[in-house]
């Protein structure tokens, strides 16, 4: 007990002492190697969800920078035909994402790979999703002791303006996505309008953005201008706070 005061009292987060995080009703194992999974990012999955009006379609899904693989999993619970790939550049976040799914029943019809983003990938995917770093590299340290100390690095830093690495995911998803697929992808606080303008250079049009419950912009969701027609007339329909 006086282990896991001290621990606690350095700032560590609960979730890091025992290893666990609950996200969408699931429980996910956590290492070293992966984000700790936060309510926010449950956005992604409910932006892409809304999208979906037959749930029981065969759908292929894509998750790049999949971590625990929180994402991927919990639509494949929620998507009971799916399957779905999910890609990590850490061997021990692909390892970690891998023992999640088999815990939660899903090994079936998920797989992970080590790889940078898209690039080793050649099929086309109906619903790709993402939470990329998207922290400023010099605010890093001015993060909240249990984000800051514990989260690995490499999945908190975005480069000088924090949007390096979501540029990586727009370039590759084009050639990934299906012609009427779903990109789904989070950002930080402030981003919204720089993200959509990144969109848009690479050939896919916003649909809208999602918002979490404190009203923040938190996810671009997106579609190859093909289906552009069918797009929501309006940016920033997604959820905001009652």
């Amino acid at each position: 007990m006086q282990a896991l005061l001290r621990r606690l009292a350095a700032g560590e987060p609960l979730s890091r002492i025992f290893g666990k995080r609950a996200f969408w009703g699931l429980e996910f194992s956590l290492s070293a190697d992966t984000l700790d999974p936060r309510p926010e990012t449950e956005t992604v999955v409910e932006g892409v969800l809304r999208r979906i009006p037959d749930r029981s379609t065969a759908l292929r899904l894509l998750d790049l920078g999949t971590g625990t693989g929180c994402l991927l999993l919990a639509l494949l619970s929620d998507l009971p035909a799916a399957t779905g790939v999910g890609v990590d550049i850490t061997e021990g976040a692909v390892q970690t994402a891998m023992q999640n799914a088999d815990l939660l029943g899903f090994s079936d019809r998920a797989r992970f790979l080590v790889g940078d983003w898209a690039t080793a990938l050649s099929q086309s995917f109906d619903i790709i999703v993402a939470n990329p770093p998207y922290i400023r590299s010099d605010a890093i340290a001015l993060l909240p002791p249990e984000v800051a100390c514990y989260d690995p690095r490499r999945a908190l830093d975005g480069g000088e303006d924090g949007l390096q690495s979501f540029r990586e995911v727009a370039e590759a998803v084009p050639a990934r996505l299906s012609s009427r697929g779903i990109l789904a992808v989070e950002i930080g606080a402030g981003q919204a309008a720089a993200a959509t303008a990144i969109i848009s250079e690479n050939g896919l049009i916003v649909d809208s953005l999602e918002h979490d419950l404190a009203g923040i912009a938190r996810c671009v969701i997106a579609r190859p201008a093909l289906s552009g027609s069918r797009r929501q007339k309006k940016v920033g329909m997604g959820r905001r706070p009652d």
